[in-house]
């Protein structure tokens, strides 16, 4: 028995080459009965060798790879675990290598060239191009950032975004007015062409947001602790209500609650359970609080147990789109758990404009996570599309503790399908905010380096986390390349 749990076995023999033969056929068999089911979805060409790839992926990763990972790599071989971007061309080169080594030439068994095995990287960075824009000779990762009303009246902070690295702007359209957004596009274009870097426009639907509104108890202040009851409502709360009472902005989730789920306000902070419900309101009983357990209106509510039948596209946000597909190079989509849901919004967009403008879909929920393969094939496979790990959202439906595994699994399966990914929520918040750094936010932003574009909130230190975030973001890109460590010369010591 090895070290850390792992299993020793002889590496060079003829049953580990056949293992990796059968391997690659049940990969492209399985990969091909997939594609089979994604076709219909597949009128983008660009798009086609990536779903190609992404099917194999699939196929690959749906077994346990570690006995033969641990068994390839004493011969010095590829263990297989940066094989995202290129399945195929990877399995084929591990294969050409062993049959050498075992002198087994088979037919089948050549290295793949240089070009072909690096395709998967190369398609990756066009599909971001077509997204985000063209990369800056200083890094490869792009930089969002999310503008605030001054925006729409002061062209020299959009400007000064820009210069400073901003390579996307992003309108969030629960804010402002249209005009406002329209006088934000129109800074965002003049501070490109003043400052000869190009800068992309997200305009970002609002979506169905489920909000705390009015809260109403038996004094002004209401705080909670756990033990207590609240009721969850569906419009206005009663004046007075014992036990307190709060706003629900989504009737749906209200009526889709069922006794046993959990109920999540502030991303969190307060934890509750629901103990009855009846469609238009809920009794909830507080399971956790954090800080001082302060009820206020215009706070998220997510609902992690309920798997909610949602439409992602509000009347606000078909009302919102005429805007939207005038101004946007990039629109993006809360709330999207399936497929479907993308091809709402692409027919929407084609009765507005003839211009094949870019989806990011916003990655919150777990179905939306058990659903993201085909999400990603609808979406890419008729026009740009990107992926956002909405890292707020998701961490309160899945838990924090899974956070990090599936935030992962979402980088390897978009790197798999040449489809970009954005790093978003707090990202250098603290700093952003307040101007004070923090270790933790410092990692995380140089851990975002394997995506392919990082967001900004909006906040008053927003201009020197640009620059901050610039300088991380080339350094890291120096010493990583999504999964793989590049072995620039060091000089720390």
């Amino acid at each position: 028995m090895g070290t850390a749990g792992t299993t020793e076995r002889e590496p060079a023999s003829s049953e580990l080459l056949a293992e990796l033969l059968d391997l690659r056929h049940e990969v492209v068999v399985e990969g091909g009965e997939l594609l089979d089911l994604w076709r219909p979805a597949l009128k983008r060409r660009a798009f086609l060798p990536s779903a190609v790839n992404l099917a194999r992926y699939i196929a690959l990763r749906r077994r346990d790879l570690r006995p033969l990972q641990e068994a390839l790599m004493p011969l010095g071989l590829s263990s297989l675990g940066r094989c995202e971007a290129r399945v195929l061309e990877n399995l084929d080169a591990v294969i050409a290598s062993l049959s050498s080594i075992l002198d087994t030439p088979d037919a089948t068994s050549s290295h793949p060239r240089a070009r072909a095995f690096y395709r998967g990287n190369r398609l990756l960075q066009r599909h971001t191009a077509a997204v985000f824009g063209p990369a800056r000779a200083t890094r490869e990762v792009r930089i969002m950032v999310t503008l605030p009303s001054e925006a729409a009246e002061s062209y020299p902070f959009v400007r000064d975004l820009v210069r400073e690295g901003a390579d996307v702007v992003r309108i969030n359209c629960a804010h402002d007015t249209d005009e406002a957004w329209s006088a934000m596009a129109e800074n965002a274009r003049r501070a490109a062409a003043e400052t000869g870097h190009p800068c992309r426009l997200l305009i970002d639907l609002e979506g169905p947001r489920a909000r705390t509104g009015r809260i109403a108890g038996t004094t002004e202040d209401v705080r909670v602790q756990a033990g207590d009851a609240v009721r969850l409502v569906v419009g206005e709360p009663e004046r007075a209500p014992d036990p307190p009472q709060i706003e629900c902005s989504l009737a749906d989730a209200v009526a889709q609650l069922r006794p046993g789920h959990e109920v999540c306000i502030d991303e969190g902070r307060i934890r509750l359970v629901a103990e009855d419900t009846d469609g238009r309101s809920a009794r909830l009983r507080v399971t956790r609080v954090e800080s001082k357990g302060r009820l206020k209106p215009n706070k998220g509510l997510n609902f992690p147990a309920t798997a909610l039948h949602v439409q992602p596209l509000t009347t606000k946000d078909l009302a919102d789109l005429d805007t939207v597909a005038r101004e946007a190079d990039i629109v993006g989509y809360s709330f999207v758990q399936r497929p479907e849901d993308i091809a709402r919004l692409q027919d929407e967009l084609r009765e507005r404009t003839p211009r094949s403008l870019a989806i990011l879909a916003k990655i919150e929920t777990e179905q939306a996570i058990r659903r993201l393969p085909e999400i990603i094939v609808q979406g890419a496979g008729s026009q740009p599309f990107a992926v956002m790990i909405a890292r707020g959202d998701l961490a309160v439906e899945i838990g924090f503790a899974r956070l990090a595994e599936i935030q992962e699994e979402i980088l390897w399966l978009c790197e798999a399908a040449h489809v970009p990914v954005v790093w978003a929520t707090q990202v250098l918040d603290t700093f952003v905010r307040k101007g004070t750094h923090s270790r933790a936010e410092m990692t995380d932003a140089a851990m975002a380096e394997r995506s392919e574009c990082v967001m900004l909130n909006k906040g008053p230190y927003v201009l020197e986390a640009v620059s901050i975030l610039d300088d991380v973001l080339g350094r890291m890109e120096a010493h990583q390349l999504k999964k793989t460590s590049r072995l620039r010369a060091l000089r720390a010591w």
